[in-house]
């Protein structure tokens, strides 16, 4: 297998790593506009080199893993460089702008839009992690567009990674993942900016900060330049999900100042089956 991966950070840098594992005669070039980032990624054995014309015409992937406003930039121009048999795929956390973006581009056959759900809160080569993408679910859009002999090589590398599938149109991800995604990386970066700011006052309040709070802010760690983009394109969805939260917001505050702790209670309880939910267990909806 010959392999190039756009953006050698934490997602393209593990995928280079389980590419590497399932597949030990691959040949794993990289590209990023980070020369450190090449460098390192080289240093640590996740890429053998640096991509160049003759990589492109002779890969039988390419794994596009940076910011979704490059991915936006550079696809039309990575689609361009490839060999007719070559696929491309994304992992981009929004879909509708960068599939609508090459829609009508000679090779569109050639890409298939793709999300890995997976990740961490660190960035960079040395981030990457081998297994990443385990048991993990794979969100594809737009299957149809592209060619089928290279949905089944990419079914079979997803297969091999230990990936689970999933289809949605691009539309209808970026709905939910406003939800299950960008909304806890809002709360999160929201909850460290109050901290943040209550801390000028009262020096102590980390030292009485537990591991809730901690595995509450960790998101706050993740990329500005990497969610930056992700809002600006997914901006209705997640302004909505932000109405819908703030609301909530709100009625807990007032249940509060009217000493109302048994619809606190109530809602508490309701909420914990969420830890079902996240189970795979259905919920009887009438109950």
């Amino acid at each position: 297998m010959n392999a190039i991966i756009v953006g050698t950070g934490l997602i393209g840098g593990s995928m280079a790593k389980d590419l590497r594992c399932k597949y030990p005669e691959a040949s794993i070039f990289g590209m990023d506009a980070s020369e450190a980032h090449l460098e390192e990624a080289i240093s640590l054995g996740i890429i053998d080199g640096i991509a160049g014309s003759k990589e492109f015409s002779e890969a039988d992937i390419v794994i596009v893993s940076i910011p979704v406003d490059a991915i936006v930039k550079e696809l039309p121009k990575l689609l361009d460089r490839i060999g007719d048999d070559s696929l491309v795929i994304d992992a981009g956390s929004t879909k509708s702008e960068i599939c609508s973006i090459i829609a009508d581009h000679p090779k569109r056959r050639n890409f298939l839009a793709c999300h890995p759900i997976a990740g961490t809160e660190f960035s960079g080569p040395s981030a990457a992690v081998t297994e990443l993408f385990a048991g993990k679910t794979n969100i594809i859009c737009e299957v149809e567009k592209t060619a089928f002999k290279l949905q089944e090589r990419a079914l079979s590398i997803f297969s091999r990674l230990g990936m689970r599938i999933r289809y949605m149109n691009p539309e209808a991800h970026d709905r939910h993942i406003a939800y299950v995604s960008h909304l806890s990386h809002i709360s999160s970066f929201m909850l460290g900016k109050t901290v943040i700011e209550k801390e000028k006052n009262e020096r102590d309040i980390f030292d009485m900060a537990g591991s809730g709070f901690e595995s509450t802010v960790r998101l706050a760690k993740s990329s500005p330049a990497m969610w930056t983009p992700i809002f600006q394109q997914n901006k209705e969805n997640v302004v909505e999900t932000l109405d819908e939260y703030i609301q909530n917001l709100e009625a807990f505050k007032q249940k509060l100042i009217a000493n109302n702790f048994e619809g606190i209670y109530n809602e508490m309880d309701n909420t914990n089956k969420i830890k079902l939910i996240l189970k795979g267990i259905p919920q009887n909806k009438d109950r």
